[in-house]
């Protein structure tokens, strides 16, 4: 039997329409949602003609657009150590790097009973299981800010929790106050979905408080998201009760919610106190990112969170839908991991916290008291984190023209790699990463100090030097 063709057309309420081809006008073929049918059921859209005579296949805007700092500068540099002295990189913000920080074995064997038990192999819900949802809500919750499940979502790590955030509360065109110097993702995200970023500053000399007047001469009626990053990467600051409570003066008065990057919360030495920004906001809506990567010592295991602070319900139900449906792109957290997590918060005893907040501790000490002495250098001691940021008085290295040239020249001749601070967005500073084991710390501050000891001069030294 011949096949016979028609048309299917869906009418206004969802009817399908068939008829005879031969019995169809032109204009019909062409109209939306027409589509040929063979008897067989298969339907096919109408053809139409291509106006493409060549390939061209070309990268989306939003693939240009996207940029990594710290690769696009890392990457440029001509990075040759000296083959007759060990590489130490002070570079890298993983704390398993050399080996000297290993989780706890409560973490560890968390997870080996997740992966026994046969139960985490399958898809959980985009948002998480919710039993491990009301772990982290437990865990995090206080009387100043309470958190129940719903009030969690989990995440592919905290950056996952970053990239949900920016993107649920911003639009093409509008613009984020971002800290300078601050951690580099924030801008690659917001730039690649076409939204401004702003950039407040940070004061070195008040141990990287933030500069109010300078923020709040940035905010305009397109600003829909201030970031605050406590405790601080690159900085390793830790900021006041005081000192929070002024920022979220400034979101209130201005009527913008507080993206509260939190992965370093609780690591801070001793002597500082951490106070997470939703204990103390009484109106300011808050969407808080953390995850397991750092505090417990396993940045590859991939699980963050948002915790949603919604004060008063100015959040209200879109921006929790709008996180939901975010989530739903790509499935985040793993699964086996969140099958661990109830074990990781409540069994893993203090005294890993402790420990290795005192090995921080000690290592930024020596490294601060190191490069103090150093002609040319101004570090910054850090409160917590991982990091210290050292500031050059360029003026005194007149070979070098900015921190890259610095930097690069430091691992040509002394094989340390300090990561330079140009890719926070704060030129002529580096950041130095203080996980490394200490003896590879003492050795890298009394490299730094030779090499500073070559290169720098004096204004006197440049004035002789000119006349000659």
């Amino acid at each position: 039997m011949e096949n016979q063709s028609y048309v299917v057309k869906m009418n206004g309420n969802g009817i399908h329409e068939k008829n005879a081809l031969n019995g169809i006008n032109g204009k019909s073929l062409n109209g939306n949602g027409i589509h040929h049918k063979g008897v067989k059921g298969i339907v096919y859209p109408a053809k139409q003609k291509s106006c493409r005579q060549q390939w061209n296949i070309r990268p989306s805007e939003m693939s240009v657009n996207t940029l990594n700092p710290i690769r696009a500068i890392v990457d440029g540099m001509k990075l040759t150590p000296n083959p007759e002295k060990p590489m130490i990189a002070l570079s890298i913000g993983d704390p398993t790097v050399f080996g000297n920080l290993p989780t706890d074995d409560k973490v560890l064997q968390a997870m080996k009973d997740a992966i026994d038990s046969h139960k985490y192999n399958g898809y959980a819900p985009s948002v998480g299981y919710q039993k491990s949802r009301e772990v982290v809500a437990n865990f995090y919750s206080c009387p100043e800010a309470p958190l129940e499940a719903e009030d969690v979502l989990l995440t592919s790590g905290c950056s996952q929790a970053i990239d949900l955030a920016i993107t649920v509360l911003c639009n093409p065109g509008d613009n984020i106050l971002v800290p300078c110097p601050g951690f580099s993702l924030y801008k690659t995200l917001a730039v690649s979905l076409g939204i401004q970023v702003k950039l407040y500053n940070l004061l070195p000399e008040k141990s990287w408080e933030i500069d109010f007047q300078h923020m709040e001469s940035l905010i305009d009626k397109r600003t829909t998201c201030l970031i605050v990053n406590n405790p601080s990467n690159p900085c390793g600051s830790v900021y006041s009760k005081e000192h929070l409570q002024n920022v979220l003066s400034v979101a209130s008065k201005h009527c913008i919610p507080i993206l509260a990057d939190e992965i370093y919360g609780d690591m801070v030495f001793p002597g500082c106190t951490y106070q997470s920004m939703a204990s103390i906001s009484s109106d300011v809506p808050i969407l808080a990112c953390g995850g397991l990567a750092k505090r417990w010592l396993v940045p590859g295991w991939r699980l963050g969170w948002i915790l949603i602070h919604d004060r008063n319900q100015i959040f209200g139900k879109e921006i929790r839908q709008g996180l939901v449906k975010l989530s739903q792109r790509i499935l985040g957290a793993c699964t086996i991991v969140q099958g661990a997590i109830e074990s990781i918060l409540n069994d893993t005893p203090q005294e890993f916290y402790h420990r290795t907040i005192s090995f921080l501790k000690s290592n930024s000490e020596i490294c601060f008291s190191e490069l103090s002495t150093v002609p040319g250098l101004t570090p910054v001691m850090p409160s917590g984190a991982m990091y210290l940021m050292a500031g050059i008085e360029m003026e005194h290295f007149p070979e070098f023209q900015n921190d890259v040239q610095f930097t690069e020249r430091l691992v040509t001749e002394q094989s340390v790699f300090c990561l330079p601070a140009t890719a926070f967005e704060y030129p002529n500073y580096f950041r130095i990463v203080v996980t490394v084991p200490e003896e590879m710390m003492v050795e890298a501050c009394a490299r730094i100090r030779e090499f500073c000891q070559r290169h720098y001069r004096t204004c006197s030294q440049d004035r002789n030097e000119l006349d000659q």
